[in-house]
């Protein structure tokens, strides 16, 4: 399952060749897939590679987030091309719970080309995931440019308006079996005991 990111926030088109993110799958848990342009600004996060950062989105990423619609319990993904990666678990818009957990994730840069690859363990991921958006944030300061695999309509912008990707009213249908196929049952987890 393949995705592009075409549009900024607020839907204009991008400037440049997309960011584009696969998801497939990984036995032990969902692959997921960047690849496009290196844009390197900001400069590279302090963190180690393969390690999780806080407050990653200040930096040059990738994110995905993987929401249950009728809990509004969701997964947020987030891959830096530098290495460095952040999964928040979150009940209720914005309100983590769970920050910086454990992942496998490997990066390559070829001059201004990076292809990320993570194995998201499925234990992450809210039961019932039903919607999906994808993300990508690069540049500094006037500079900072947000792109949204499923952004907000021109006709529903105010004055004024910030990039917010936690408007989960924005995002669309997506069901791991979709990938996994129809027989398959997402293994039980106890990290989202309690979040009904």
């Amino acid at each position: 399952m393949q995705f592009a990111i075409q549009h900024t926030w607020d839907s204009d088109p991008v400037d440049h060749e997309p960011i584009r993110i696969s998801f497939s799958d990984g036995k032990a848990g969902l692959k997921m897939e960047v690849t496009g342009p290196f844009f390197n600004d900001p400069d590279a996060p302090s963190g180690e590679p393969g390690v999780g950062f806080p407050e990653l989105w200040n930096y040059e990423v990738v994110e995905s987030f993987f929401l249950d619609s009728t809990t509004e319990n969701y997964l947020e993904v987030e891959l830096c091309p530098h290495g460095q990666h952040l999964i928040l678990l979150l009940s209720g818009v914005g309100q983590a719970f769970v920050q910086q957990l454990p992942m496998m994730f490997t990066t390559t840069i070829t001059e201004n080309t990076w292809r990320g690859e993570a194995l998201i363990p499925w234990t992450y991921f809210p039961p019932n995931v039903n919607k999906m958006n994808s993300y990508a944030i690069h540049g500094s300061g006037e500079k900072r440019v947000y792109e949204a695999l499923n952004p907000i309509p021109k006709e529903d912008l105010v004055d004024g308006q910030q990039p917010n990707f936690h408007r989960l009213e924005y995002f669309q249908n997506f069901r791991l079996q979709s990938i996994m196929g129809e027989e398959w049952i997402q293994p039980e987890s106890d990290l989202w005991k309690g979040k009904a």
